[in-house]
């Protein structure tokens, strides 16, 4: 999921200066050739002929030292049956560098720079591999992606090279070895009481004015409520970060959790001032009207979680935003302890004028980062092969998620049980045995990425009906390439805090009347006044510059 304190992508590009030199290196096709580095000593343990599909097997015992970003929820253990399966699939003997959970990046950085760290560095996002760039303590990797042929071919496959493009960095060069994905997961949108919309005789709504409609006609059976009362205001910039996250999809503009000063038009094809397009007009417009008619809790821009449960329980209000995991874990739970006979459902994200569309969104996920020291190594060749099987292959991602067939799970075609007496996550709070815990599956540090067949094996009944209509939904282009020199970044870096507050200010003022939408105009003059056409024209200076040097 994406929250308040995940950088914006902008940012994100911005931070990483990167230059995608389609021209120079091949980006386009997930083919880096790289600087014919000779590897031919360097082959030790490698597996000859290694093709995508093929199972990995070291060709002598080896190890490699590995950073183990240590969750409390499933502390570490030398006894999983995931180190013990993986070395015998592989050869590979994996020496974990445990860290805490609290102190990962802050130990991963003193390890870099100290020149103590293992070889593999997982558990990455990107920008972070940024800061060890200019000082060659890690490796470039699409120079070596060559050795790796399930990452080439899920490239290929999935079409990901704008995605790669993205986390160039200003050499045509990237240092980090994302997770792949084949689509885009969405994950949030409204949940609505489903027993409370049959007995009036409503239905689900499709579209945001449909959900007007839903909501007016529950105020009118119910006029001492607030039909929806929201979530997730508090410990974010953005109050209703997920909600302005999904209802902006609808009309084209990124906000909540999702907003960035800078977007890209397509249409235009410039870039703009995202909380002055008139599609945010029109999206604080629907919410205003939402709250002007008491349709809309005017507290769910201030109220926190629990509070907002509270209410849905007391049957004060029967819409409220949801992921798949609170719908089922907080909501459908709690409600059918409480509510006889009460049914809750996450509906589709409801369309509006911008259409069936997912805006934002990646298919890349963290990932790996190389020590530079590996390349010493006369067992480099067999590393990069392992960490292609592991990471990229389907069986490799198998293993990491479900463990092993006939122990953990159970599988006919696509798809998969758990074995009696285990449980993932809460599925079975009485299992004597926990999937993370007691076994070091579906362990964040190597379970991500995959084929969506994989991905959506393990959603609940609920999340897969939500995934598969979302997956229908049409992915909008990336954002083109506007790589910003140094000093330019020190420049927007200035101007971008000031005018993300007074976008979030005034929205909520507007959203909760009291600020008139008359005042529109006057909003953008503030917004002028605060450097807002210098930063556009500053990211639409990049973006020139790199076509023109770019072809």
């Amino acid at each position: 999921m994406q929250n308040a304190g995940q950088l914006s992508r902008r940012q994100i590009l911005a931070a990483a200066g990167f230059i995608g030199l389609a021209t120079v290196t091949g980006c386009g096709s997930g083919e880096d050739g790289g600087d014919s580095k000779d590897l031919s000593k360097k082959q030790n343990g490698a597996m000859k002929n290694y093709r995508a599909g093929q199972q990995f097997k070291a060709a002598k015992p080896l190890s490699f030292s590995v950073l183990h970003n240590n969750n409390p929820v499933y502390p570490m253990k030398g006894g999983w049956l995931f180190w013990k399966e993986l070395t015998k699939r592989t050869g590979v003997t994996l020496k974990p560098v445990d860290v805490p959970l609290a102190d990962y990046e802050k130990k991963r950085s003193v390890l870099i720079g100290a020149g103590d760290a293992p070889f593999l560095i997982p558990k990455t996002y990107h920008p972070s591999e940024v800061a060890f760039v200019s000082s060659g303590a890690v490796l470039a990797v699409s120079d070596y992606v060559k050795l790796m042929p399930n990452f080439r071919d899920k490239v290929r496959k999935w079409k990901l090279e704008p995605e790669l493009d993205s986390i160039r960095q200003s050499d045509g060069k990237y240092y980090l070895l994302p997770g792949l994905h084949e689509k885009v997961k969405s994950g949030y949108s409204l949940s609505l009481r489903t027993d409370i919309l049959e007995k009036h005789g409503l239905s689900l709504p499709t579209t945001w004015d449909e959900v007007y409609d839903v909501l007016k006609a529950l105020k009118e059976e119910y006029p001492g409520t607030y039909p929806f009362s929201d979530r997730w205001s508090t410990n974010t910039p953005f109050p209703c970060g997920a909600l302005f996250s999904y209802l902006g999809q609808a009309f084209g503009v990124r906000a909540g959790w999702s907003y960035d000063n800078i977007s890209f038009d397509h249409k235009a094809q410039k870039y703009v001032f995202t909380g002055a397009q008139d599609a945010y007009r029109q999206m604080v417009e629907y919410l205003r009207r939402l709250v002007a008619e008491k349709l809309m809790d005017p507290e769910s821009f201030s109220q926190t979680d629990d509070q907002a449960l509270q209410k849905l329980l007391a049957e004060k209000s029967y819409a409220m935003s949801a992921n798949p995991q609170v719908l089922v874990q907080d909501y459908r739970y709690n409600l059918e302890k409480q509510v006889k006979g009460a049914k809750i459902e996450m509906v589709p994200v409801p369309l509006g004028p911008a259409g069936p569309v997912v805006l934002g969104g990646s298919r890349l996920e963290n990932g790996v980062m190389i020590s530079s020291k590996a390349l010493k190594s006369d067992s480099f060749v067999a590393m990069m092969q392992f960490v292609d099987w592991l990471w990229y292959s389907d069986e490799g991602q198998r293993l990491a998620r479900w463990g092993v067939e006939g122990v953990t799970y159970t599988r006919s075609g696509s798809q998969y049980k758990l074995k009696p007496g285990i449980s993932l996550m809460g599925s079975d709070p009485d299992a004597p045995k926990d999937m993370q815990k007691d076994y070091g599956f579906y362990n964040g540090v190597f379970a991500y990425g995959g084929s969506w067949e994989l991905v959506s094996s393990m959603f609940s009944p609920d999340e897969k009906k939500f995934q598969d209509a979302m997956a229908q939904r049409e992915q909008l282009p990336i954002d083109p390439a506007h790589p910003l020199q140094s000093f330019e970044q020190e420049q927007a870096t200035l101007w971008d805090t000031p005018l993300k507050d007074t976008v979030i200010q005034n929205t909520l003022k507007f959203v909760l009347g009291k600020r008139p939408l008359s005042q529109w105009d006057a909003y953008l003059s503030e917004l002028k006044s605060k450097n807002m056409q210098q930063l556009v024209d500053l990211h639409n200076k990049a973006y020139e510059r790199f076509k023109k040097e770019n072809g």
